[in-house]
């Protein structure tokens, strides 16, 4: 996906808001924000929003001098998923099809996204999640049945990772996978950037047991090939499917080919354009779809 001019307020919104996370005073985050604004002058809009992201956290890290400002929101996002991981597993196990249950939790959790919302209640978001009414397993939505006809062609997957306190709905998912005998690689940002997860929020939520935890190499807010290191293109390219959540992942891979399924909650204005959804909409859709893509709504709206 490409950046439009809809994106770029939304980027210096998103370095403000990152500054104060960070705890600058006002003259610090002015000073980042005449950064961002350099930067947004020469940036092409034929690259990934990601990719603008990237740039933006860098200078946040170094003007701040904080190597992780959203550190303990992060922590606090694992925690309270924890907290809920009882319930979600309930949920799964009391469903007509846990595969599906577990997919439709794991897009869920793709709400918890300071990249998109620049405040969030982590526990009313989390508590409106198991409250929310998903679809019975005999409707059809998305490419479901074609996602579980590729599952059964495959012995491996690779699961990139998004935010932190969502891998614990990815975990959910990824039981159930675990459930039908695949092996999973589970990959998540090399660096701080955002609330994206990073290796130690896995092993902290106990994806370890079920699958092998990786980097991509890259500090970029979604998996942007160019920056990811050696030995995680290998198993990209190695990959007999690859599970891609959240919005930075698909805009950073939307235009690849292959057996990608990407699971994400449309958040942003820009993005349901983009694809011809409506904002809150849940997405499950394989690798090669542009505009007119058909996605469910949430049944909020």
């Amino acid at each position: 996906m490409h950046t439009y001019l809809d994106c770029l307020p939304c980027f210096l919104k998103q370095a403000l808001e990152a500054a104060r996370i960070a705890g600058v005073d006002e003259a610090v985050q002015k000073k980042l924000l005449n950064k961002v604004l350099k930067e947004i002058t020469r940036f092409p809009l034929t690259a990934s929003p990601p990719e603008m992201g990237r740039i933006i956290y860098r200078l946040v890290r170094e003007i701040s001098g904080k190597d992780d400002p959203f550190k303990e929101i992060k922590k606090r996002s694992n925690q309270l998923a924890l907290n809920l991981y009882p319930k979600l597993k309930k949920r799964v196990r009391n469903s007509e099809d846990k595969l599906l249950a577990a997919v439709e939790l794991a897009i869920a959790g793709n709400v918890i996204d300071y990249g998109v919302k620049n405040s969030l209640d982590i526990e009313k978001e989390l508590e409106e999640i198991l409250g929310g009414d998903f679809p019975s397993a005999n409707k059809k939505i998305f490419e479901f049945e074609e996602f579980r006809n590729d599952l059964e062609g495959v012995s491996s997957l690779l699961y990139l990772a998004d935010n932190a306190g969502e891998i614990v709905f990815d975990k959910i998912l990824i039981e159930e996978l675990k459930e039908l005998n695949k092996e999973i690689v589970f990959a998540l940002r090399n660096e701080p950037v955002i609330n994206d997860a990073l290796k130690e929020d896995a092993y902290d939520c106990g994806i370890d047991k079920y699958a092998r935890i990786v980097s991509n190499g890259s500090d970029a807010p979604g998996t942007i090939l160019k920056f990811c290191s050696d030995e995680f293109l290998k198993l990209y390219q190695n990959a007999e499917m690859v599970i891609s959540k959240g919005q930075g992942n698909f805009e950073a891979l939307s235009t690849e080919k292959g057996r990608i399924y990407f699971l994400f909650k449309v958040k942003c204005p820009v993005l349901a354009k983009d694809i011809g959804c409506e904002l809150g909409s849940m997405v499950l859709k394989k690798a090669g779809f542009s505009n007119g893509v058909n996605c469910r709504p949430t049944s909020d709206e």
